[in-house]
């Protein structure tokens, strides 16, 4: 669930852009996906087109604006700075593609990763949205997530709360075939300076060389990443 600021037009603003950031979208979906007014949506769909955060493709469906890109081009993010120094070394050792996911709402996001040169690999491109109901990744991230947001999502998982519980204990989750056919992954909790868990470290790859229970051999060096990475933030 997204945080709301307290200013009502910032915060449907910012609904409106992310209801087309997974895919262009015209006014009826917007609105489903807002759940705002039809004036409403159009109104501020029409304000984000004029400062160059929504723009029109060819059909005629708002999509992300180049203002975004622009914008983001400054912003700096001290969790991917962290993985540029930490994932290479990763990969490295694994041999392996290697990813960093954050939660975002219902899905986790791919916000830095890495790919063995050579070789059948498992290829996550950056800013790829996955669930959160298969594969190791997103079981790390619901195993500290909020009651609320469990229930809904294990309504849907191909794992349950016995399994999260398994990953609170040991400190990292395994997969094979969850999330896509013939691929296994680790992965481990990344957390801030808080102590709170704000994204997941993982290795990817076929199963043929990870095997089915591949945290018998990447635990510790998932574990370990994890744990660079919160020293760096």
């Amino acid at each position: 669930m997204r945080q709301h600021s307290g200013i009502g037009v910032l915060d449907k603003a910012v609904a409106v852009l992310y209801a087309v950031a997974d895919e262009p979208c015209g006014l009826n979906d917007l609105c489903t996906r807002t759940g705002l007014p039809r004036a409403t949506a159009h109104r501020l769909a029409v304000g984000l087109e004029t400062h160059r955060l929504l723009a029109r493709d060819g059909n005629g469906l708002w999509r992300p604006g180049p203002a975004l890109t622009e914008l983001s081009a400054g912003a700096t993010d001290p969790l991917v700075e962290a993985a540029g120094a930490i994932l290479p070394r990763l990969r490295e050792i694994t041999g392996e593609s290697v990813q960093l996911y954050c939660r975002d709402g219902n899905a986790r996001v791919c916000v830095a990763a890495l790919e063995p040169p050579v070789g059948l690999r498992d290829t996550v491109p950056v800013g790829s949205r996955l669930p959160l109901t298969a594969g190791s990744a997103a079981k790390v991230l619901m195993a500290w997530a909020d009651p609320e947001l469990q229930r809904t999502v294990l309504a849907d998982a191909v794992f349950g709360d016995r399994a999260l519980a398994e990953v609170r204990k040991r400190g990292w989750a395994q997969s094979a075939a969850e999330r896509a056919q013939g691929v296994a992954s680790v992965s481990a909790p990344v957390r801030d300076a808080a102590g709170a868990v704000v994204a997941a470290v993982s290795v990817s790859g076929p199963i043929d060389r990870m095997g089915r229970r591949p945290g018998a051999r990447w635990a510790a060096d998932l574990v370990a990443a994890a744990e660079a990475l919160h020293k760096r933030l």
